[in-house]
């Protein structure tokens, strides 16, 4: 593959037009046209097509340029290596992290890399697990980390592991345990909650959970984002469910408590990776310590973290609640 071909394919995709990349790069239009002609014959499939008066990327060239890119990048860090010599050159771990993987449980899973001595440099995207399944598959992404594995006879050739898995506790705002306590779970009949979105993979388990207790929760919001769904939580707007292991920490952080635990269901915790990314280092170390990471967590929960946390003695009703008489809720 001829570098300069590249380099003119990108003057233009970014530029929208050969005229345009031909007075950036000091050549003439002519040799740009013959140059992307040769790069579109050796790829088999057309990168450009007009659009109005400039051009547009296909399909295949929105492809060709996310790899053009990366390849520019690992140029410029050549370059930079051998212009300093003995400086290292750290390695770079690209990780996408789903909205409803806790970040408390991201950071535990992804801090035995950085432990591990090694120069790197650590790249975090957060989004949708479909976007960050379509990013790792055009290996924009190292490793994965999301509440799912890949199903079954998808198109991506890819690779999931099971990294550990939590029983779900149940939290609230203080005074919403108050209005709604007694008994776990028959407390939380006809209570406010918080529930994370149709994609996340506990949903459906919690909603089972719910129709099994009788439960007919009211249901006042559902959210993708799960630190948007611990906002609303810490304001008081309902129940919410979070992993047992990491209870504690967002009880502390959001001034909630826990209500009780629900054992019969766990939420489980996957990292997914494509073929040629699995020996990278950073991402070796992760999958192998991951079982000692949720050993930790289990050993925590055996020690009675969670004993701090627990409900407050009752200060109002269900009914006060409702009515907006408790501080929790009133709104604004």
């Amino acid at each position: 593959m001829n570098y300069k071909h590249l380099q003119y394919f990108h003057a233009v995709a970014t530029s929208g037009s050969i005229a345009r990349a031909a007075q950036r790069l000091h050549v003439t239009p002519q040799a740009i046209s013959t140059q992307l002609g040769l790069l579109e014959e050796q790829f088999g499939a057309p990168l450009l097509r007009k659009q109005g008066r400039g051009l547009e990327l296909t399909e295949a060239g929105r492809l060709a340029l996310r790899y053009t890119e990366r390849i520019f990048d690992l140029g410029n860090e050549l370059e930079q290596a051998m212009r300093h010599g003995a400086a290292p050159v750290p390695e770079t771990l690209r990780v996408g992290i789903c909205d409803i993987v806790p970040k408390t449980i991201a950071f535990r899973l992804l801090q035995p890399a950085r432990e591990a001595g090694m120069a790197m440099r650590l790249v975090c995207r957060e989004g949708r697990f479909d976007a960050l399944m379509a990013e790792l598959a055009m290996h924009r992404l190292d490793l994965v980390l999301a509440d799912r594995g890949l199903a079954p006879g998808t198109a991506i050739r890819g690779h999931t592991h099971l990294l550990g898995s939590s029983s779900v506790s149940v939290l609230g705002h203080p005074q919403l345990c108050r209005a709604w306590n007694g008994v776990f779970p028959a407390c939380l009949r006809e209570a406010p909650f918080l529930l994370p979105g149709p994609e996340a993979a506990i949903r459906s388990q919690l909603e089972g959970w719910f129709e099994e207790h009788a439960l007919r929760p009211i249901v006042v919001g559902e959210f993708d984002d799960g630190a948007l769904l611990k906002a609303f939580a810490r304001a008081g707007a309902g129940f919410m469910a979070a992993p047992t292991a990491v209870a504690p920490v967002v009880c502390e952080e959001y001034a909630l408590e826990t209500a009780g635990v629900i054992d019969t269901i766990a939420e489980q915790f996957y990292a997914v990776t494509v073929e040629r990314r699995r020996d990278h280092p950073a991402v070796r170390r992760i999958l192998e310590r991951a079982g000692t990471v949720f050993a930790v967590i289990s050993a925590d929960e055996a020690r009675g973290d969670l004993e701090k946390h627990a409900p407050t003695p009752h200060l109002g009703s269900s009914e006060e609640y409702l009515r907006g008489s408790t501080p929790c809720g009133k709104t604004s």
